[in-house]
């Protein structure tokens, strides 16, 4: 029954309606990205997260750091092989502010940083490790803040750091503070300095102390937390022994909440979580690079367990909740409604798979609509570079359509119409330019589907129309849709990302 269903919308096409009078604004910080390779890829992405496991041990006195799970738990300087204070936070500030992006910079939390770049392994192999390798790292400093900082004085201060970013950092784009990195992992990741994660008491009162530290330094600036690594993270951090069957998420924001309260000032700005999905397809999590016809036909249906109240993917996740649906976002701002209102909600790392393949551009672009359409405030792929030509070709269908530089608008239109298994649309207008209306159409299928899209409130007179799959994913395919009375139609490829500009007015 599905199989005939799916055929008859694909023989059927897929109709949309746009109403060009119910909007929502759309961040631009959702098109963001960890690292970016501004050279090789260009200024598309509009904020730039130095984040990671290598940031929670990050001693910006002298670059060092410590690279935990990820390489024996060595100290080194992989992140900077000068002693110049804060080069690492600096050169990557300086090159995502030359290219015109918002910056969110990762602040240590672990308590202790790195003391030197030996490079010799293990750190837990030296006698009384904490001591000899080690600095203890403190949110505040007992007085005067200065740069350079003092090497000598036994102790790395967080809020010197960001007192002294915040001095250096140029005022055209924002600059942002995120509290660590994956914290209900440390017990894993930096077992060294955490030979167990902290409980659900332990991380709160890690994060009011160090947000409180950097609000008194940066009061302008937002602060980001707690970057929970996934499901398990943001829902048990990691099976916590103080969780006493409350979710994480709840207890941080109600905690943060009665912090702001003691405070006098908001201390947690964007509630901030990492979503990898474990969505699986032939028994292979989409996140693999693979492209087997199972894994494609899943990787193209994850997006919807952001959102969708009626699909339940494969995974451990949707068994866990048994075979329900997911629906992350909806589920989030419900719990960010209920226990603190006017947070916000930042995915500061995701990917979703297939880097060179058609199936990894239909994801991606889907995943971009979506965060526009909920109302996520930032997003950051983890990964994303040159190498991986069909996720920036999905970045592109909404930051460089065209290859001049056209952009989605910024505000989000109200669509109706169409099957989540088949297609997606996303609409949108700029205020700055009522009468450019651009839309992205996404086709999920193996087969051409049929668009024929109404237009409420915008009169459409031009179309041009810049196509995307997995045999042109460097430089679009333009195409003419039909314009008519009240409409726009064309015809869909498979796996194939089109968007479409139409010129009018309201």
């Amino acid at each position: 029954m599905i199989l005939l269903a799916l055929a008859a919308a694909l023989a059927q096409g897929q109709t949309y309606t746009v109403d060009a009078d119910r909007s929502e604004p759309i961040s631009p910080y959702i098109y963001g990205a960890n690292f970016p390779d501004w050279r090789r890829i260009g200024a598309i992405f509009p904020l730039a997260r130095q984040g990671g496991n290598r940031m929670s041990a990050y001693n910006w006195e002298n670059n060092a750091s410590n690279a935990g799970s990820d390489w024996h738990h060595q100290n080194d300087g992989y992140l900077g092989k000068t002693d110049e204070p804060g080069w690492t936070a600096r050169t990557f500030l300086q090159e995502a502010q030359r290219y015109g992006a918002a910056v969110l910079l990762t602040v240590p939390c672990t308590g202790y940083v790195a003391a030197d770049k030996k490079g010799d392994g293990d750190v837990g192999q030296t006698p009384d490790y904490l001591k000899t390798r080690f600095v203890r790292s403190l949110p505040r400093k007992n007085g005067p803040r200065a740069y350079p900082p003092d090497t000598k004085d036994g102790a790395v201060y967080q809020d010197e750091f960001v007192a002294w970013i915040t001095k250096i950092a140029l005022p055209n784009t924002p600059v942002w503070f995120s509290l660590d990195n994956e914290p209900d992992l440390w017990g894993h990741t930096h077992q060294r300095i955490w030979p167990k994660n902290p409980t659900y008491a332990q991380i709160l009162e890690i994060g009011k102390s160090y947000a409180a530290a950097i609000k008194a330094v940066a009061p302008k600036s937002l602060v980001f937390g707690p970057a929970n690594y996934g499901w398990m993270g943001f829902r048990t951090f990691q099976g916590a022994p103080d969780a006493n069957g409350r979710d994480f998420v709840d207890f941080y924001l109600s905690g943060m909440r009665e912090a702001e309260k003691a405070a006098g000032r908001r201390l947690l700005d964007v509630l901030d979580i990492h979503w990898y999905p474990e969505a699986r397809g032939g028994g292979v999590r989409v996140t693999s690079r693979q492209a087997t016809p199972e894994l494609v036909a899943a990787r193209v249906q994850a997006p919807r367990s952001l959102w969708d109240p009626t699909y339940v993917e494969d995974s451990w996740i949707a068994e866990n909740l048994g075979k329900k649906p997911i629906a992350l976002l909806p589920g989030l701002f419900a719990q960010i409604r209920r226990q603190y209102p006017g947070t916000r909600l930042a995915i500061t790392e995701y990917d979703y798979g297939g880097g060179s393949d058609g199936s990894g551009l239909v994801a991606q672009a889907d995943v971009l609509g979506i965060f526009g359409r909920y109302g996520v405030f930032a997003a950051c792929h983890w990964g994303i570079g040159a190498d991986r030509p069909a996720t920036v070709a999905g970045f592109r269908c909404f930051r460089d359509y065209d290859g001049r530089g056209g952009k989605f608008g910024s505000r989000s239109l109200k669509v109706d119409g169409g099957d989540p298994a088949v297609s997606s649309l996303y609409a949108s207008l700029s205020p700055e330019n009522p009468g450019r209306m651009v839309i992205v159409a996404i086709n999920k299928s193996g087969a051409t589907v049929p668009f024929r899209i109404a237009l409420k409130g915008f009169r459409a007179r031009s179309a041009l129309g810049y196509r995307r799959d997995g045999a042109n994913l460097a430089v679009p395919v333009k195409f003419s849709p039909k314009v008519e009375e009240g409409s726009v139609s064309f015809e869909a490829p498979p796996l194939s990302v089109s968007t479409v500009e139409l010129g009018g007015r309201g």
